[in-house]
């Protein structure tokens, strides 16, 4: 347990020192965010407007409109992810990626990230209706069945952004290249998520603690004020999170394709990162 918390602590660092030296990438998961922000708002209105959610049943118009959140999301998602992904790929070779960099690569790959958002869309809407009509075991499996698409389309991305190749063949390779060279259980990623859930709920529980102790000594309009604070510290943790994910899927990518762990990186700490079958 110890010798997992230290490698993915240093697989941290690692990414975070990338992140470092490009502060740009914090840019990706920020637009990423807001504009998830602003579909679901879209995606909203209509949903409460027609009353798609009275009476506990979603019917056909109610799946489709669904579908077509999901394939937004997942496109703004995956198309900004990309971006990411691709200004990091530029640093581990040595370069200076700028955000303009990154948005150029996204672009040029906006058809295969269209074709895999519908991919995940499909499996998405799919999971969300047989948790529906599923029991407590069943949302259980669902749950596991989730985490398992999880795992498998780890290295999706890096794929689209190097390779010239659709994203069914990018979501192949990307199961053939785990399970050929370390195996299925992706503990380093496992172990950077750990940490920042940690992360995440301690700043929870300080910032409740502070709301708390604001709202006694100068009353609700402080409280208020700390608890933005608090949010925007949550919202930073994520970021942050987001964009360390991004850079350590393509130092990953990177290894498992030439063996060459890049600069900041262990070759050991990385593939020491997946547990063999």
């Amino acid at each position: 347990m110890f010798d997992k918390l230290s490698r993915s602590w240093h697989l941290v660092k690692a990414s975070a020192a990338v992140l470092r030296s490009d502060k740009e990438l914090l840019v990706f998961p920020v637009i990423s965010a807001v504009a998830s922000l602003l579909v679901a708002a879209t995606f909203l209105l209509p949903i409460f407007g027609l009353g798609l959610l009275e009476g506990g049943e979603i019917g056909p118009l109610g799946m489709a409109l669904g579908f077509l959140f999901y394939l937004v999301q997942y496109f703004v998602i995956f198309f900004f992810n990309t971006a990411l992904v691709g200004a990091a790929m530029i640093r581990l070779e040595g370069g200076d990626p700028t955000v303009a960099d990154g948005l150029r690569i996204a672009r040029s790959k906006i058809g295969v990230i269209l074709g895999y958002a519908a991919i995940a869309a499909t499996v998405g809407i799919l999971l969300r209706a047989i948790e529906e009509r599923a029991g407590f075991l069943g949302r259980i499996v669902v749950g596991l069945v989730g985490m398992a698409w999880t795992f498998a389309t780890f290295l999706v991305v890096p794929i689209l952004v190097t390779r010239d190749v659709g994203p069914v063949d990018a979501l192949k390779e990307s199961v053939a290249l785990l399970k050929r060279t370390w195996g299925e259980n992706l503990a380093g990623n496992v172990g950077i998520n750990l940490a920042f859930g940690l992360l995440t709920m301690l700043v929870v529980l300080a910032a409740i603690a502070v709301v708390a102790g604001a709202a006694m000594v100068g009353g609700p309009k402080l409280a208020i004020v700390v608890a933005v604070l608090a949010a925007i510290c949550v919202a930073f943790v994520a970021v942050v999170q987001a964009a360390l994910s991004g850079i350590y899927s393509a130092a990953v990518y990177r290894y498992a394709v030439d063996g060459q762990a890049p600069a900041g990186f262990s070759g050991g700490e990385l593939q020491a990162a997946f547990h063999p079958k």
